[in-house]
């Protein structure tokens, strides 16, 4: 039993000591948005933040909280849900105070309107169900 105990120790602290996964983007252009697609699963909303910089580049971080680490018995770990990091730069201009971010089934979208210089903003993600969460920045529209 003290292995076992060692062991879940051990992995528990390989857990918190991972470097973050890069993650796949998906990015898509339309006349006036770019659109960024990216996999995130095993977060919560809560968990990530969208960071869109002054240079040109779209910023995906995600990081569990382990909700569950002093309640489970771990046997095995042979995948994780996250951290991840991911940096892209973008082509174009765009206006990160008005993107929208949502977050489903895994899947993390960042709908970006394109402008004439980009303006920064760092987003996080209000919870709207259990495993689902967006924030709203009028997709590029002025709010009413």
């Amino acid at each position: 039993m003290i292995s076992l105990e060692i062991t879940e120790k051990r992995e528990v602290e390989l857990m918190h000591m991972q470097e973050p996964q890069s993650i796949p983007v998906n990015l898509y252009k339309t006349v006036d948005r770019v659109m960024a697609a990216a996999v995130m699963p095993g977060l919560e909303p809560e968990d990530i933040v969208v960071d869109i910089t002054a240079d040109r580049r779209l910023v995906l971080h995600g990081e569990p909280r382990g909700s569950l680490k002093d309640v489970k018995e771990t046997l095995s770990v042979e995948w994780s849900a996250g951290p991840y990091h991911r940096e892209v730069e973008l082509s174009t201009a765009v206006d990160g105070t008005h993107a929208n971010v949502t977050y489903g089934n895994g899947v993390v979208t960042v709908v970006m309107p394109i402008s004439d210089q980009t303006h920064s903003a760092r987003l996080t993600l209000a919870r709207v169900t259990a495993t689902h969460g967006e924030h709203r920045g009028h997709a590029g529209h002025p709010p009413m």
